[in-house]
């Protein structure tokens, strides 16, 4: 994967921290002022769950973080500003969760994000 031609951005850093065991490299990719936007069967498209700023993305990642899950980046594109990536994740009761992100980059960090992910029930 490596880094994106003309951007700081680079996927094997974003794959270590997606499949590390603390959202504090993850947390490191963002700006100061980012924004998350999730859309999943509770926060629908109409009224997606809006993360505002590394602070709350924080405490997004500590609570996935502390989950015995496993966490994978499958794929990941990069071009210019914006990037996209795959991520699949297990809980330890083999429920399995699906993530795709399209992401706005600044500075070679994520500054926009929207995740749409599905999971088993």
């Amino acid at each position: 994967m490596g880094t994106a031609a003309g951007s700081a951005f680079d996927t094997e850093t974003l794959r270590r921290a997606i499949e590390g065991n603390t959202g504090n490299n993850l947390l490191s990719l963002y700006t100061d002022d980012a924004e998350i936007r999730i859309v999943d069967r509770n926060n629908q498209p109409s009224h997606p769950t809006v993360l505002h700023g590394r602070g709350q993305i924080a405490e997004l990642l500590d609570d996935i973080y502390n989950r015995d899950m496993t966490h994978k980046l499958d794929q990941c594109v990069v071009q210019g500003d914006r990037a996209a990536y795959s991520e699949s994740c297990e809980y330890a009761d083999g429920t399995r969760v699906l993530a795709e992100s399209m992401v706005t980059l600044r500075d070679g960090k994520i500054a926009d994000q929207l995740i749409i992910q599905a999971w088993d029930e």
